[in-house]
């Protein structure tokens, strides 16, 4: 009984198929943790952008 279980394409494919999906998993993993462990990017600004000034601050009370 046990060896018609290996000999069955299905059994085949579904192994295949289980294992293609782990690999991906792991490779996905690793890449989300490679790209949340860099710092984050700093903010680029175009040649034709004003700079932003502060805020004036609050009138004396």
């Amino acid at each position: 009984m046990a060896s018609t279980l290996w000999t069955d394409s299905g059994t085949w494919i579904a192994l295949g198929v289980t294992a293609i999906s782990i690999v991906v998993g792991v490779v996905m993993h690793r890449l989300f943790i490679k790209v949340l462990q860099q710092p984050p990017a700093e903010p680029t600004t175009k040649a034709t952008d004003t700079p932003v000034s502060p805020p004036p601050p609050p009138p004396p009370t």
